[in-house]
């Protein structure tokens, strides 16, 4: 038997999932994170979770890991001391950036500081040309004289970012190796390494964030990596990137900031994989937590890739799963503006002290308290009755809002639901109808701990007819990377016209050095268990002008003997499908080259868990507010106690241990071969 573990860290609990990649059998397991070591909580619950099933230690051969070390160590400012090698005259280009604010009509508000203060920014007297010609040739005494500044300013790590390294890296790979002979203990982030593209200030930002990082998740991937392995010692560790893809270890020390939006991209391939055993090839991901809510959209169980991204404010180019995040979680807090209007979120009650009803010394009404004054959620609590909850307390905190409102408690608290339900519809229109695609197309997958039980709502504010509920919602994103592949991109900037004379050539010049770097990763990684790879190539094209590209992908045998009159036509179909037009006369560029690979472990077309569990249920109804006017009575279903092909009509709610779900009076769900549970929504 060979069993695959992905493990999901959160702020509040660790997910786990094992997967036996013959049967198809599926374990769930759920612990208190550790903060202050979160290596601790996935070792003690990796072996615990084993223990638990006989799961042999010698039997798991691989774990899917998914971190915010590196995001927590930007939103609390706890990265490394950073030094800057950069071109000179562009010292301060942290600072200038695009010259825009960050929002329009706040005069006041700006971008965080660099994470680089000017003191520890140097400059190099290089200069390479747009074509990769060198210019100016720095000695090996200016080089040494710029290194030995940094080394005394006493850095933790160094980002060396020179312009147009994308095109000629010698200069950088220079001062590289002369960092490492004066100083071989300070880790370097070379941005011909982390992302050589153009566009230096995204570029350097990212190359800057990588090496602020490197400190930090050097020292936990070294101890989880240790530890890990004399556990398990037959187990590879994988640890997820924003793309949805797992990376090793050693390329996760190197190049950490591919970690920093991990978490919600293993839910969104988490969701891929459960819609696509369900036949669902288009759907939206609704990933409701305690503080906020991200929303994707796949289609053709493929999920859309952005390149331009901000962590923290911070300007990041890489490849990552498209989500818009909003604030609207379990935990947002519900509040009145100046306008004397009431708002929910962003501000988040956390985990600590929590919605008031967590009964942990939090006062302000949130959105969970909310649902347990209106029934939605069950007065015995969380994880299956072991984290109470006190509906005396939400009451209390949800008191002052009614009073203001001149409301009932009840209407006050669906009032709270409702404004975060539009909070949702509004992340999920931003996704699809302002692209101009229609949700009414789509289903809506609902995970994550509140995800199920606001998706309804969500779901009547769209007109979407179907919900999607997985099998264990809250422990999704460990499910995904079970079922997530190793994979890595590679880039290459050629900004060519494909009206110039051989430009085909140098396309496919380039594709086959791309694919000569893609075979030497692959040939580099273990992949001994897997069972196959994949390649795939796109261009980023646009019109002679536009300030940004659009994906066009390569068929594979355009890849060395290309066809530049189809790759044009495919840019015009991209172009009308993204825009409503295209323009067969204006000249058209080739920007970049991206090629993706992907090692798939083998997974299963089917899940199975342990047969249904019979369950002594302490109600078998509770009375559920679904709007403000007057409770119904609703019939109490455990997850665990269904099967295949069982249907349950509303009004009804169904709780488990991880979620719960909520079935409106006239609603349908039924329970198909995936084990998920569709839900059929009443216009």
């Amino acid at each position: 038997m060979s069993w695959l573990i992905g493990v999901d860290v959160g702020g509040t609990f660790t997910d786990f999932c094992a997967l036996e990649q013959t049967s198809g059998k599926m374990i769930f397991h759920k612990i208190p994170s550790t903060p202050a070591n979160p290596a601790r909580a996935i070792l003690d619950g990796a072996v615990a979770m084993c223990d638990a099933n006989g799961i042999s230690a010698e039997h798991v051969i691989r774990l899917g890991h998914g971190t915010t070390v590196a995001t927590n160590a930007l939103i609390q400012r706890k990265g490394g001391r950073v030094g800057l090698i950069t071109t000179k005259g562009f010292r301060d280009v942290l600072e200038i950036g695009r010259q825009v604010r960050p929002k329009q009509y706040s005069l006041q508000e700006d971008y965080p500081a660099p994470l680089v203060p000017r003191a520890r920014r140097f400059e190099l007297n290089e200069r390479v040309g747009s074509m990769g010609q060198v210019h100016i040739r720095p000695s090996d005494d200016e080089i040494e004289d710029v290194v030995r500044k940094v080394v005394e300013t006493g850095v933790d790590a160094c980002a060396i970012g020179l312009l147009f390294s994308f095109l000629n890296p010698e200069c950088e790979q220079r001062v590289a190796e002369t960092f490492s002979r004066i100083a071989p203990r300070v880790p370097l982030s070379l941005s011909s390494k982390v992302q050589p593209e153009f566009r230096e200030y995204e570029r350097l930002s990212t190359t800057v964030l990588n090496a602020y990082l490197l400190s930090v998740m050097s020292q936990y991937m070294q101890t989880l990596e240790n530890e890990f392995s004399t556990r398990f010692p037959n187990a590879s560790i994988g640890v997820n990137q924003s793309s949805g893809g797992l990376m090793s270890v050693s390329r996760a020390r190197r190049f950490p900031v591919r970690t920093a939006l991990s978490g919600p991209a293993a839910g969104v391939v988490g969701a891929s994989y459960f819609a696509k055993l369900s036949g669902r090839r288009s759907v939206i991901t609704l990933d409701m937590g305690g503080t906020s809510a991200d929303v994707a959209l796949i289609r053709d169980y493929r999920a859309d890739v952005s390149f331009e991204r901000s962590i923290e404010d911070f300007p990041v180019r890489l490849p990552s799963i498209d989500i818009n995040s909003v604030g609207a979680g379990g935990g947002s807090v519900a509040w009145f503006d100046r306008d004397d209007l009431m708002k929910v979120g962003p501000e988040s009650a956390g985990s600590v002290p929590g919605p008031a009803c967590y009964d942990l010394g939090g006062e302000k009404p949130t959105v969970s308290d909310a649902n347990l004054v209106l029934g939605r959620l069950s007065r015995r609590g969380l994880l299956g009755g072991k984290m109470p909850l006190n509906l005396r307390a939400a009451q209390n905190a949800l008191a002052p809002i009614a009073d203001q409102l001149g409301f009932s408690l009840e209407r006050a608290a669906h009032g709270i639901i409702s404004i975060v339900t539009a909070n949702m519809v509004r992340a999920i229109r931003g996704i699809s109808v302002e692209r101009g695609l229609d949700p009414r197309d789509f289903s809506l997958v609902a995970f994550g701990g509140a995800g199920p039980l606001q998706a309804r709502d969500v779901a009547r504010g769209l007109g979407m007819r179907e919900i999607v509920v997985p099998l264990a919602p809250g422990i999704l994103c460990a499910q995904g990377l079970v079922v997530a592949d190793q994979s890595e991109n590679f880039v290459r900037t050629i900004r060519i016209k494909l009206d110039r004379p051989g430009a085909g050539e140098v396309m496919v010049e380039n594709t086959a050095e791309l694919l000569a770097r893609a075979r030497a990763w692959l040939s580099s990684e273990d992949i001994s268990t897997r069972t196959s790879h994949s390649l795939e190539l796109s261009c980023d094209m646009r019109y002679v002008g536009q300030n940004y590209e659009l994906s066009v992908e390569l068929l594979e045998s355009d890849w060395l003997n290309l066809d530049i009159n189809r790759l044009t036509k495919k840019f015009f179909e991209t172009h009308q499908k993204n825009y409503g037009y295209f323009n067969e006369n204006d000249p058209v560029e080739v920007i970049n080259l991206r090629l993706s690979a992907k090692a798939r472990h083998e997974v299963p077309e089917r899940i199975s868990t342990n047969d249904p569990q019979h369950h002594e249920a302490e109600e078998d109804s509770r009375p559920i507010f679904f709007d403000h006017d007057a409770p119904v009575d609703s019939a109490i279903h455990y997850r665990e106690t269904l099967k295949v092909g069982d249907i349950i009509t509303g009004p009804a709610v169904i709780e488990q241990m991880d979620a719960t779900t909520l079935i409106f009076p006239g609603d349908r769900g039924r329970i198909d071969e995936a084990l998920n549970l569709n839900l059929e929504v009443m216009p």
